[in-house]
């Protein structure tokens, strides 16, 4: 029984999928996902998963509650760690250019059960992921609807009770009602989103780049206009006495880290694409890698900015970047053409912001598909979540499902009611990759590979010590959720995943 949990997947050297597989099918006739997607397309999909909410939601928090002006440290940190486990994914993206992620990878080299493990903590990067930034995304929508109101005088705002949590966490970690009803923004994002996906990749990735392409340009005019505002005073002391437990000093630098990592975990989104990438061998790495030094470049420099003109413990609320805007605003002589620039500034911020959330949510409910999918192909879950539309392509069934999952759970619960959750669940799957690497590096060295990991040894384990550290941080306090969810996953697994493997019936 033992050996059957650790048996892996027969590992064979792929071919250049652009240059003979059947673009309209498989092989046998089946149905496949359809190989659209460049280059540009990978490193837009990993700038829309990960610039959302660490820029406009999290970064606040973050500043105001445990590392303030060093929260630039943090970034770099969380940024290292996942450089690290980046190099990882693009080895194996690039030599199994299959749509599970590190559900696949795991299943390649540490078996069905490590395999298993690895995918139901993905569900909680992608699934739990996208509601959480669904709760964000109607944060900034009731901003927007407040600033029409102001300016056109009429009431467009939406009453508390329908935009906003029911459920919350007390401080002593038990659910309590709130006296909402349910969040009507956060389930319309997610439905709408996940018609999207439904239609096809090729409409999501168009309009993903879109996406990219507005945050971006506002994040830039951002840091140029605010460049000019930048107090270095603030800065100091950059890394603030620590106050107790986590708030502040360097422990709070490090469980800033923590939390900031919730603002990286969409890079490996990109690997749940490969299945779909037109030359997956040579656009995975520029995807993974690329989307993740953009990112962390832009990261740092807005965490700079955003604590060099705001004092940091004014930043924790929903919408920091906009109440950095608005304290700068204060600080200028009124009536004159900088009041102008930054109130524009401030709504183009808002709009951005509903952008790059959107953009987050989008490839989330892209990803978490595609990984059933393929733990359905293996017989891990139920054989609905493997079939594709016959027209679209698309695990439309696995879409229906999570997006609906994903809308009841954006619909009842708040912000940061899952976000350490899904941190120590990625966390936990970079750590697999990075280990995945090496073993796969000894058991098959004769594997072509189209990216190698430089220095593997060095790099691997300091990126899977790297990933666990930063795991341990949030581990200490919501452990007892984690392992409820952990349970969960193996009493499935032992009841219907053991049991329908595919792999397990080949070899019995």
């Amino acid at each position: 029984m033992i050996k059957g949990l650790f048996a892996t997947h027969a590992i064979e050297a792929m071919p250049r999928v652009d240059a003979g597989e059947p673009v309209e099918g498989g092989p046998e006739g089946e149905v496949t996902l359809k190989r659209v997607l460049t280059a540009r397309h990978l490193v837009m999909l990993g700038i829309g998963a990960v610039i959302g909410a660490g820029i406009f939601a999290i970064t606040g928090t973050a500043a105001a509650q445990f590392a303030g002006p060093a929260l630039i440290i943090s970034f770099l940190i969380a940024g290292f760690a996942c450089a690290l486990a980046g190099m990882c994914y693009a080895e194996f993206a690039a030599m199994l250019p299959v749509s599970g992620s590190a559900y696949s990878y795991s299943y390649a080299t540490l078996g069905e059960v490590v395999a298993w493990f690895v995918g139901w903590n993905l569900v909680l990067e992608y699934l739990f992921a996208a509601s959480t930034v669904a709760v964000a995304w109607s944060g900034y929508f009731g901003e927007l609807l407040r600033m029409l109101s102001a300016a056109t005088g009429m009431t467009l705002t939406l009453p508390a009770v329908l935009s906003s949590a029911p459920l919350r966490l007390d401080d002593a970690g038990h659910l309590v009602t709130t006296g909402a009803l349910v969040n009507v923004p956060a389930i319309l994002i997610v439905g709408a989103i996940s018609w999207l996906c439904y239609r096809g990749i090729t409409q999501s990735a168009t309009v993903n780049a879109i996406i990219v392409g507005i945050k971006v340009i506002v994040i830039l005019l951002f840091l140029a206009v605010m460049f000019h505002y930048i107090n270095p005073a603030l800065w100091h002391p950059f890394v603030p006495a620590n106050e107790g437990g986590s708030k502040f000093g360097w422990a709070g630098v490090y469980r800033g880290a923590t939390l900031v990592f919730f603002a990286y975990i969409g890079f490996d989104a990109v690997s749940t694409a490969a299945g779909e990438a037109k030359n997956p061998q040579r656009d995975m790495p520029i995807g993974i890698l690329g989307s993740l030094f953009i990112c962390t470049l832009l990261y740092v420099a807005m965490a700079a900015t955003m604590t060099g003109v705001t004092p940091f413990r004014m930043l924790n609320t929903p919408e920091p970047v906009a109440t950095a805007i608005s304290y700068v605003i204060g600080t200028v002589a009124p009536g004159g053409t900088a009041i102008h620039v930054l109130s524009g500034l401030k709504i183009l911020v808002v709009f951005a912001a509903l952008a790059g959330l959107s953009s987050v949510v989008l490839v989330m409910l892209m990803g978490q598909p595609r990984i059933f999918y393929s733990m359905s192909r293996d017989g891990l879950l139920p054989k609905a979540l493997g079939r594709l539309h016959p027209k679209h392509r698309t695990p439309y069934i696995g879409t229906v499902i999570v997006g609906s999952i994903a809308a009841v759970l954006a619909g009842l619960f708040q912000v940061d009611l899952l976000g350490d959750l899904v941190s120590m669940g990625t966390l936990l799957a970079f750590t697999t990759v990075c280990i995945g690497v090496l073993v796969l590096r000894r058991t098959r060295p004769e594997l072509p590979r189209a990216f190698r990991v430089p220095w593997p040894w060095a790099v691997c384990l300091v990126g899977a010590a790297a990933c666990l550290f930063l795991f341990w941080q949030a581990f200490k306090v919501r452990w007892p959720l984690l392992m409820s969810w952990i349970t969960i996953g193996f009493l499935i697994y032992g009841f219907y995943g053991y049991r329908h493997s595919k792999l397990r019936q080949k070899t019995h």
